[in-house]
This record gives structure tokens, C-alpha cells and sequence, in this order.
């Protein structure tokens, strides 16, 4: 081997060692003190990852961390939809489907605790229901959107105006929804007693499972002669239900049954589609549907005569066609 080459050999192995020393002096510095600074820019991520208002293509993040999950389709004019209690937003998967078609953007979330949102202990009460909701809105801009919601939805959109006001909000409708009030009191003499509610308590602890499948009966009018409910369609309620922490649900019945909306009510003044079934077993007309419209400034009641709770399922081609007429109008 001529000197020549040897000689590039030492300087190419210096080169070597020189910079392998130079990373092992690095790591070094990074075991001692360094570590600590490579570990705040995964902390800053995971803060903000958990920030709120932080928005991805299907969740957002509240201010307590829960992340709540929403489908988007579509464009044109907005339509957000707030489900009934223990199900998701996938329950309003007709219409949603049918106004897409029809050139709107459709809107629906998961509540706190349902579907595939988040499940926290803490939150599950009314007020932080609309915030959630508000969040939602804030964070998609969304402007003169029309607010749907039935059952426990209903009051979802009644508080959410009663708190944040009209300034996203075009007009709303509201499908055998519980405002204003549910529960029997002095107040509200014609509301159900307590003992329903208990029950409803009772069943979910005891065995959720089974309670819900027994729901479906009256929420959708299997009892009723000539309802054709199908098997699917129980099946359905019985998914989504279970989809839903027991925590959750177990707080939601509280929500749903005590609050009193009737001030949310009265601030409500775009134009309200109040539509209700006449034969609906689990939130009874006359306290709820009848009195809601007295108590909204611009309001219309539709009664679908003989119809269950469960219309937007049971009676879904009429609500799409009554939906896409009022939000035209």
C-alpha cells in the first residue's frame, strides 16, 4: 500500500472518530439537561392538542378536554342537528342524508358522553350541553344555520339560544322535543310524575341493556296496531344507546326530565317549526309540543296525528319533505 493512500486512510479515520465523538458529546448534553428541552416541544403539542375550540375534520375540543364528535356533509345553507336522549347523531342519519342532497350542509354532533364523543364524569347537565354545542358553532363559523332537535335535542337548541343568542341562528325546529318542562310540579301540573323518571333511573342501573330494548316498543309505537316497526330499527336504538357511557346517560335523565327551558323559550324569535307526534308515549303532547309553541314569539305547530316519539325515523319522508319546506321559506 503506498504512503499515499495510508495516509488518506489516517485522515479519513480521524474524520470518523472526530464525528463520532461529536454525537456521543451531544447525547451527552442531552441526557444531562437536554432532555428536559426535547420534552417541552411534545408537551406544547399535547396541549394543544387538547386546546379549545381545536377543530380536526370530525371532533372538537371543549374547554374541559372533552372532545366531541361531529359528521359535516355537504354545502350551502347549514342545518345542525341535536339528537334525543341515549342515542347520536347518526339518529338523524335520514334527514341528513336527504337535505345534502338537496344543496344544505348537514351538521350533527355527538352529545358529551354519547356515541363517539368523549365520556367525562363531570358535565353532563344542560347548560354545559349548549356550550359544547356553541363551541362547535364558534369553531366551524358556522351563520345562519337552522337548529333541529328532538327529544333531549330540543332542549339542547332552546338552551343553547337561551345562553349564546341568535347571532349563528337562521330559524329552528323542534321534533317531540321535552321544553318546556317534563316533570310534574306546581308549576307545570301537566307534566309527568317523578316516579316515571326514577324508573328510568332504575332501569338504566339495573340493566341498560335490556331497558333500552324495551324502550323501543313505546318510543317508536310497536304497541300501537298497525305500526310496522321493524326489527332494524329497534336494533338500531339499542346500538346507539348502548354507544352511550352509563354515567352519561344516568346524568342525562336528569337534564331531560327537571330542567325547566320556559325562559329559553321566550328568547327564542327567529321562526320555530314545533312539530310533534299526537300519539308519542315518551314525551306527551299537550305538556310539551302545545305549550312550547305558546310560549316561542314566532312559532308553528305541526301535529303528526298518531305518531310515536321516534317520528324522525317513523315517519321520516314527511319530516324531510316539512323540514326542506321550512327552511326554504
Amino acid at each position: 500500500m503506498s504512503k499515499k493512500i495510508e495516509a488518506e486512510e489516517v485522515t479519513s479515520r480521524r474524520k470518523l472518530l472526530v464525528s463520532v465523538a461529536g454525537v456521543a458529546a451531544g447525547a451527552g448534553l442531552l441526557a444531562a439537561g437536554g432532555a428536559s428541552a426535547a420534552a417541552k416541544p411534545a408537551a406544547a403539542a399535547a396541549a394543544a392538542a387538547a386546546a379549545p375550540g381545536k377543530l380536526t375534520v370530525n371532533s372538537v375540543t371543549v374547554k374541559d378536554g372533552t372532545v366531541i364528535h361531529f359528521k359535516d356533509w355537504g354545502t350551502g345553507t347549514p342545518v345542525v342537528f341535536s339528537h334525543g336522549w341515549p342515542l347520536q347523531g347518526d339518529a338523524w342519519e335520514d334527514q341528513m342524508m336527504f337535505l345534502a342532497s338537496h344543496g344544505y350542509r348537514v351538521i350533527a354532533h355527538d352529545r358529551r358522553g354519547h356515541g363517539l364523543s368523549s365520556q367525562p364524569w363531570q358535565g353532563n347537565d344542560m347548560d354545559t350541553y349548549a356550550d359544547d354545542l356553541a363551541t362547535l358553532l364558534d369553531a366551524l363559523d358556522i351563520k345562519g344555520a337552522t337548529l333541529v332537535g328532538h327529544s333531549t335535542g330540543g332542549g339542547e337548541v332552546a338552551r343553547y339560544i337561551g345562553r349564546h343568542g341568535e347571532k349563528r341562528v337562521a330559524k329552528a325546529v323542534l321534533v317531540g322535543a321535552v321544553p318546556p318542562q317534563m316533570v310534574k310540579s306546581d308549576t307545570n301540573p301537566g307534566g309527568l310524575p317523578m316516579s316515571v323518571f326514577d324508573g328510568i333511573r332504575a332501569g338504566v342501573l339495573a340493566d341498560r341493556s335490556q331497558f333500552f330494548k324495551d324502550l323501543t316498543v313505546p318510543f317508536f309505537g310497536a304497541n300501537r296496531p298497525g305500526n310496522k316497526v321493524s326489527q332494524g330499527m329497534r336494533d338500531t336504538f339499542w346500538l346507539q344507546g348502548m354507544q352511550c357511557g352509563i354515567k352519561n346517560a344516568y346524568d342525562c335523565i336528569k337534564q331531560f326530565s327537571e330542567t325547566d327551558f320556559t325562559a329559553d323559550l321566550k328568547k327564542i324569535s327567529v321562526p320555530t317549526l314545533v312539530v310533534h307526534g299526537g300519539d308519542d308515549q315518551i314525551v306527551p303532547i299537550d305538556a310539551s309540543g302545545k305549550a312550547a309553541a305558546k310560549l316561542i314569539k314566532n312559532a308553528k305547530l305541526v301535529i303528526y296525528e298518531g305518531a310515536p316519539h321516534g317520528l324522525p325515523a317513523t315517519h321520516k319522508d314527511r319530516l324531510n319533505e316539512d323540514l326542506l319546506a321550512f327552511i326554504k321559506s
